[in-house]
């Protein structure tokens, strides 16, 4: 039970909102007035518990179960495993690309991080620099202390990639990887958690599934008790490594990818791991970004809200609006999630994959721009493109910056060689 009355109301207020976006009878401001006008935590557990007896709304048409067996009878036939065939030397380039990449795009969407495309264009306009036309943001788009507070993520400041829960999560997976295979299980990456992870650098999904762990709860419980979150983007951000591991195998990618993402989420947020592992595993064998999107979705329900959202994305691309206007349209169809929502961020991904079209800077610059969770979109969508391309591909100017070096707050890790990591990922790769 937590202690403080306030976090539990806000637990319980967004708990309406999620239970209404999984199809369940709930009248989301009336369950914010009475939780505004609990004085107890018994109270507000009173309601938390109504919510989960409340029942599905009626012509509700998604199907989205959570468990592995059921998400496999919801949807199209698995994409095939692919041929991959690279040289030792090869491999480590495009690993080495693949985390230069997520690097990357993190550190050009870090200083922005919640801002929505509004901002972000009033700021580089502000700078004279819109649309975006170098590497990472220029300084003069912060303005007074800002600018000081930001200067190691903007373009005349960047020495390293900083420490950031998009990276920390890469290399502690890896680890995961490292010590159990394979066959590791959803209670070995929560046991890296509790040894690894500081509980005040965990956000939303992750700390409610951290808390719940300490209190002694087991998977699959820790991703449902008191966690709102559950579809929220924490698991996309996780999936990389599962994607790095399985050389044209988009499955097995999804099925390691599942056994993390059921630690802390549920339905489209264990989906969106597995869809981004997929599509990396694609992209050693794949080098359309529309084929990849499109053969990774088949690992994940048809009938899912986050399916739904990426056939729209694929839709307005084969109606061939400029980039502007598709964005508009995905931002306002999406709009009602919150900006660190599995769906719309996702959706934001997809369409920077497919109008970027294999362009490294023009990728990840759409990623941040388009606003949101801009760290984690465009670490995601470099990291895709980055694999496709190769180290030896990127433009030096995105990767020079960074200087081999990663931050991390993991325990006993500290800071790191991103060429480091590359190889010890290719170690665990098995052609």
């Amino acid at each position: 039970m937590l202690a403080d009355v306030g976090e539990l109301r806000e637990l319980v207020e967004w708990e309406a909102v999620e239970r209404f976006e999984e199809g369940y009878d709930v009248d989301v401001e009336e369950v914010k007035r009475r939780a505004r006008r609990a004085k107890s935590a018994s109270e507000l557990m009173s309601i938390y518990r109504a919510l989960g007896e409340a029942e599905p709304r009626s012509g509700y048409p998604f199907r989205e179960p959570t468990e592995l067996e059921a998400i496999a009878l919801e949807r199209p036939a698995p994409p095939p495993r692919l041929r991959v065939d690279l040289s030792p030397a090869e491999l480590e380039d495009r690993l080495l690309g693949a985390w230069l990449g997520r690097c990357a795009g993190c550190m050009l969407g870090k200083p922005v991080e919640g801002w929505s495309r509004e901002r972000i264009a009033r700021a580089l306009k502000a700078a004279g620099e819109y649309p975006l036309r170098g590497p990472y943001f220029p300084a003069s788009a912060f303005p007074g202390p800002e600018r000081e507070r930001l200067l190691p993520l903007t373009r005349e400041g960047l020495r390293r990639a900083e420490r950031d829960d998009d990276l920390d999560y890469t290399v502690l997976n890896l680890t995961v990887y490292e010590a159990r295979g394979p066959r590791f299980r959803t209670e070995d990456v929560a046991e890296a958690w509790l040894s690894l992870l500081p509980y005040h650098l965990t956000y939303t999904a992750e700390r409610a599934a951290y808390r719940n762990l300490v209190l002694g709860l087991k998977p699959p419980q820790t991703a449902t008790y008191l966690n709102p979150y559950r579809e929220w983007i924490g698991a996309q951000i996780r999936a990389d490594l599962w994607g790095y591991v399985s050389p044209g195998d988009p499955g097995r990618a999804a099925e390691l990818a599942y056994r993390d993402a059921r630690l802390s989420h549920t339905k489209n947020g264990v989906y969106g791991e597995m869809l981004a592992a997929a599509m990396l595993a694609l992209a050693y064998a794949v080098d359309s970004p529309r084929k990849l999107v499109e053969e990774a979705l088949k690992v994940i329900p048809e009938r899912s809200r986050l399916a739904e959202a990426v056939r729209h994305v694929l839709s307005l691309h084969a109606k061939g609006l400029e980039w502007e206007e598709a964005i508009g349209e995905i931002l306002n169809r999406y709009g009602q999630y919150h900006p660190v929502h599995t769906i719309n961020n996702a959706a934001i991904v997809m369409a920077a994959l497919l109008w970027g079209e294999g362009d490294f800077a023009r990728t990840v610059t759409y990623a941040v721009t388009a606003g949101l969770d801009t760290d984690c979109n465009g670490a995601t969508a470099g990291s895709v493109v980055g694999l496709m391309l190769g180290a030896r591909n990127l433009p030096r100017e995105w990767v020079e910056p960074l200087n081999d070096r990663l931050a991390t707050a993991l325990s006993g890790v500290g800071e790191v060689r991103i060429s480091e990591l590359a190889r010890r990922t290719a170690r665990c790769v098995h052609l």
